[in-house]
């Protein structure tokens, strides 16, 4: 049986510090066949798991749009992902009517190496797409694979955030990892990536990348709870550098996709304020909500 949800303490997070609510740039929604095959991954604990990782919120879109809402999240992603061609074109009609439906989603779309990506990239990012979602570790794609160049040059130039899952956590393989990024930046200097995960385990060197690339930014997705903790736990040499990037570093949670109550993510961001002075609540405002807006739009 799922404990009570903290729903105050989880509200009281951000009205103590000042903030209007909660700016989430890593949540997913996915159309419901799809969604299930991914839970069904994740209760199989499958390869790419590689532990027990029991879902928590499992409700329909609608009950799951009204907890974002009753955590006070004010704006949110969808991030579909590709995992095989022909696939991107039906994720991408899907969210943009998730979206048109939900005034708090932004506009989420995805792409894979496949003939035609640039092409339908282009037209995304001329009706308005918001952001982006890959994930090389799933879908087993490299980042500077030449089909997935010109969609990349067109994110680059309209400076279109895409958050990009490439650390080797849980799971990794030849598709993830630091040198994957760099060399896609490598090409694209000027391409607005969001790490997803601070790029765990690897987070040394994908703080190096984001430190060398003004455009990107890191989202701070399950890093510092209790859970992912065990397995790969954020360094604490690290943390006067991540002090240093106060303004891009991004709050993500993952939701639904999380073992956990949805505050974990909040109370393990809010102990990092007792490790370094650095990492105060001035810097936790900017993570919680002013990043966002910086980034995406203030909402509504």
């Amino acid at each position: 049986m799922v404990e009570q949800e903290p729903v105050e303490d989880t509200r009281a997070f951000w009205k103590d510090l000042g903030l209007p609510g909660l700016f989430d740039v890593h949540v997913h929604f996915l159309p419901p066949n799809i969604q299930r095959r991914v839970w069904e991954q994740f209760d199989l604990a499958g390869p790419k798991i590689g532990r027990e990782w029991p879902i928590r919120y499992r409700g329909s879109h609608e009950e799951r749009v009204e907890q974002l809402r009753s955590f006070g999240v004010r704006r949110f992603s969808a991030l579909p992902y590709a995992h095989r061609p022909g696939v991107a074109a039906y994720l991408n009609e899907w969210a943009r009517d998730f979206a048109a439906s939900v005034p708090e989603c932004l506009w989420s779309a995805t792409f894979f190496p496949e003939p035609g990506a640039g092409d339908y990239v282009r037209v995304l990012l001329d009706s308005g797409v918001e952001v982006f979602k890959l994930h090389t570790q799933v879908g087993e794609f490299r980042l500077d694979d030449p089909l997935l160049d010109e969609a990349f040059g067109a994110i680059a130039d309209a400076g279109v955030p895409v958050v990009i899952h490439v650390g080797s956590g849980p799971v990794g393989n030849e598709f993830t990892g630091p040198q994957h990024l760099e060399r896609l930046l490598r090409r694209h200097p000027r391409l607005t990536a969001v790490v997803a995960h601070m790029g765990a385990p690897e987070y040394a060197d994908f703080l190096a990348l984001v430190e060398a690339h003004e455009n990107t930014r890191l989202d701070t997705t399950m890093v510092f709870t209790t859970f992912f903790d065990a397995d790969a736990p954020y360094p604490g040499a690290l943390l006067p550098r991540l002090a240093d990037l106060g303004d891009r570093v991004l709050f993500g949670s993952d939701f639904p996709t999380i073992p956990y109550p949805y505050l974990d993510q909040l109370a393990g961001l809010g102990r990092l304020v007792d490790r370094h002075p650095g990492l105060g609540e001035d810097w936790l405002r900017r993570v919680c909500w002013h990043n966002g807006v910086a980034l995406f739009g203030r909402p509504d």
